[in-house]
């Protein structure tokens, strides 16, 4: 898909994102401004409208291409058929009669969340990374049934595979440079579990593009509601309270050491065994 617009970073920013975070799309982008500031959408490669212009070596246009009127349902083969087209009375009475629908309509926003584990994440790695600034555990919680929580929760939506848990006292660039990490070291299908109520101001700089390029499954949890729904394509959203609610009662882990600031359960976390520190 290309696009040509000074239009992309206010207008189709965050649905282009979030539909590249699900599908195989590849996106060129040309614009006669530079964007002010970044675009979560990940583009194959971009150009200036005039530079792009003058890279045309010959005046030879391909026999291939085509320009199409939405409003008179028409395609030319030629730009000068289609300026012409442009200028006829049926093409402005057609605008009239037909004219286009202003408002963007998002492909994405309705999609669902909370659905049944697809056949390929299904019994796929499970990495949790756990803010416990912003998700501590609640007074009087028992902190044993943490991990069960989470399994329980995963398995009514179908995930069963192996879960490894990260928690962080200290946030920033933590998680970012363990998802960066983690990534070489496990290539899709994964899921990862951001428990936090900052991934969207904190990671919106880089795990878009990431989800986009490796088609990562994302959960996330918050102790409170996002006040508008997140770039990021999620599979599963929930509360943290709701999400400590669901519980296998049945299995106790027991901790091996608790002291101060060091936690640390050896032989729950098969992949990442200790939590975050500052240093």
């Amino acid at each position: 898909m290309m696009i040509i617009s000074n239009q992309v970073l206010d207008v189709f920013n965050w649905d282009l994102s979030r539909l590249q975070q699900r599908t195989c799309y590849d996106l060129f982008l040309a614009y006669s401004v530079e964007p002010r500031a970044g675009l979560f959408v990940r583009t194959r490669k971009e150009w200036l409208w005039e530079k792009l212009l003058t890279k045309t070596s010959t005046g030879e246009s391909s026999s291939s291409a085509k320009f199409y009127c939405k409003s008179c349902s028409l395609d030319r083969q030629s730009l000068k058929s289609f300026r012409k087209h442009l200028s006829t009375k049926k093409h402005a009475l057609e605008e009239i009669l037909r004219p286009d629908d202003s408002q963007l309509q998002s492909v994405t926003s309705k999609w669902g969340k909370n659905y049944a584990a697809t056949p390929e994440f299904a019994t796929a790695k499970i990495h949790v990374l756990w803010d416990m600034f912003d998700c501590p555990i609640p007074d009087g919680y028992d902190a044993r049934r943490i991990r069960p929580s989470l399994e329980g929760a995963f398995k009514e939506l179908g995930y069963s595979g192996p879960v490894s848990i990260t928690a962080y006292e200290v946030v920033i660039g933590r998680i970012s440079d363990d998802i960066d990490e983690w990534q070489y070291n496990n290539p899709t299908p994964a899921t990862m579990i951001i428990i936090s109520d900052e991934a969207d101001d904190a990671f919106s700089d880089f795990l878009p593009h990431l989800l986009q390029r490796n088609k990562y499954n994302l959960f996330l949890a918050y102790s409170f509601r996002p006040r508008q729904m997140s770039v990021l394509v999620t599979s599963a959203e929930w509360l943290w309270d709701s999400l400590l609610a669901v519980s296998e009662t049945r299995r106790h882990v027991p901790l091996l050491k608790c002291s101060g600031r060091s936690i640390e359960r050896r032989h729950h976390f098969p992949e990442s065994k200790r939590f975050k520190k500052a240093p």
